[in-house]
């Protein structure tokens, strides 16, 4: 199946609880997938040396998921074999009060990596239209009450579509992968980190009373979804309770686009190449000596 299967660009509508989180479907392929993974990182890592030699484009890596979805080892199996200096990973976790103080986007804006490299972000802009709506926190905010009317969150999807739409504009690729993993996976996991030393830093007793708004969150992941996917900047919705499986879609996702910007090796300049031949003389005269 292909990643492309997974796609929401504003021509359909996400429904969550019509699409799967596991990959039972494919599981006789699992080997096969693994080694396909591999393979397409390493092509991969190739055209990010070409990204990073044109230094024309850049690309930004949006994960949000639920609890306990992988998106910590997703991005260490599938973004490790990149070239870490051209690569920034960012997480961003509840904003402290200095970020409460301004546009909800501003601590967003020095994780936009230069043009030639790539940004992963661990959450991302999209926490202020998915927790905040839950929750309902705008109503703590210090805003102004014109600010805080009934479309509060349709003003914020406009927002976001107009921001990724400004950074395509300006050279830069936004790709969104959701990590949809079900409630019993979930459950499954949250077991696991109670149970096991190695991941109790993990467990987080505020992360499993969320799961008392499961219903809230998937409409709120909808509406979000079906607002802001764009073709310009894509939604994934990717299965999530087979980690195998998600992290070969991101490979996919991620070769695809670097595939699609076709970054090439910039040419040597002139003045430079008009000097190679003496160059060239000079080595050789060091190697006869």
């Amino acid at each position: 199946m292909s990643a492309r299967e997974y796609r929401y660009d504003g021509t359909r509508t996400l429904k969550l609880r019509d699409l799967p989180t596991g990959a039972e479907s494919q599981r006789e392929r699992k080997a096969e997938l693994r080694e396909k993974t591999a393979a397409n990182l390493n092509r991969a890592a190739a055209l990010q040396e070409r990204l990073m030699a044109a230094g024309q484009e850049g690309l930004i890596i949006a994960i949000q998921a639920r609890d306990a979805a992988g998106k910590d080892s997703l991005i260490k199996k599938v973004f490790s074999g990149l070239n870490p200096a051209g690569l920034r990973v960012h997480a961003f976790k509840a904003p402290s009060k200095e970020e409460l103080a301004h546009d909800y986007l501003w601590r967003f804006a020095p994780a936009i990596p230069p043009r030639g490299h790539i940004s992963v972000f661990n959450r991302s802009h999209y926490e202020d239209v998915l927790v905040t709506r839950v929750h309902r926190l705008e109503k703590t905010y210090r805003l102004t009450p014109r600010c805080l009317t009934e479309d509060f969150y349709q003003r914020r999807y406009r927002q976001l579509r107009h921001w990724e739409g400004y950074l395509y504009e300006n050279g830069y690729r936004v790709v969104k992968l959701f990590l949809n993993v079900g409630p019993e996976e979930q459950r499954r996991r949250f077991l696991d980190r109670m149970e096991l030393p190695e991941k109790h830093w993990k467990l987080s007793v505020a992360d499993m009373k969320e799961r008392a708004l499961w219903d809230a969150y998937d409409e709120a992941y909808e509406d979000a979804i079906n607002h802001t996917a764009t073709p310009e900047a894509p939604w994934y919705v990717l299965p999530a309770d087979d980690k195998w499986y998600t992290r070969y879609l991101t490979s996919e996702i991620l070769l695809d686009v670097l595939e699609e910007m076709n970054p090439a090796y910039p040419p040597l300049d002139s003045a430079e190449a008009a000097q190679i031949p003496a160059a060239i003389a000079l080595l050789e005269q060091e190697a006869q000596r």
